[in-house]
């Protein structure tokens, strides 16, 4: 996801995009350990949405007070 499109959502919406994006993560690292993922890259990728999505959060909170 961009910038721009995590910025337009609600503050539920980003905490389900980053239960969603946690639970990526796990199934990444596992088809990661048993040698069935394809692309290694793509588990950086889902860490960075990740920390993309917890910077947006806290920012709102901080916003809203």
């Amino acid at each position: 996801m961009k910038t721009t499109e995590i910025r337009a959502l609600n503050v539920e919406e980003l905490a389900k995009q980053l239960e969603e994006s946690g639970r990526k993560l796990l199934d990444l690292r596992f088809r990661l350990e048993t040698k069935q993922l394809v692309n290694h890259r793509e588990a950086r990728w889902v860490k960075k949405d990740i920390a993309r999505l917890k910077t947006i959060i806290q920012e709102k909170k901080i916003a809203l007070r």
